[in-house]
């Protein structure tokens, strides 16, 4: 089974400016109620650390492989336990709309056995979604 959650924000600023943000993980603590850390480099191949807090309060952390960390796309996949059951395939990606306007897009691509049960958790992921863009959002405005 296959799940795609995708949203996006239109975000007055640079593209480089909002990529600079998603760039710069050490300060995700200070702004991003969604993604409260990230540890490791982002480079193909690597393995990093997120720690993810969802809308309802709970956490918890995963150990994705990096897929792409070259603009305008960040994406990593995890997994739960083994390939297949509940794999995941997160990306943030900055687009020009003009030169001070960037196009946000965050998503994820969920598959596996398991995805069909997971509802519950993919509604809060949405939600979790929307409110670090808009986090994003607010702190490269308010820096521009």
């Amino acid at each position: 089974m296959r799940r795609t959650i995708e949203t996006a924000i239109e975000i007055r600023a640079s593209t480089q400016r909002v990529w600079e943000i998603l760039r710069a993980t050490n300060a995700y603590a200070e702004w991003n109620p969604f993604v409260r850390s990230i540890e490791g480099v982002f480079e193909r191949g690597k393995t990093i650390k997120v720690m993810l807090q969802q809308p309802d309060g709970g956490s918890f952390t995963v150990k994705p492989v990096m897929l792409n960390a070259s603009f305008p796309e960040i994406r990593w996949k995890g997994r739960l336990l083994l390939d297949g059951l509940f794999d995941g395939e997160h990306y943030f990606r900055v687009e020009a709309l003009s030169a001070h306007t960037t196009r946000f897009v965050h998503g994820e691509h969920f598959s596996g056995i398991l995805t069909g049960l997971m509802s519950g958790l993919l509604k809060k992921t949405d939600r979790g979604f929307v409110l670090m863009n808009e986090a994003l959002k607010k702190r490269a405005e308010a820096e521009n």
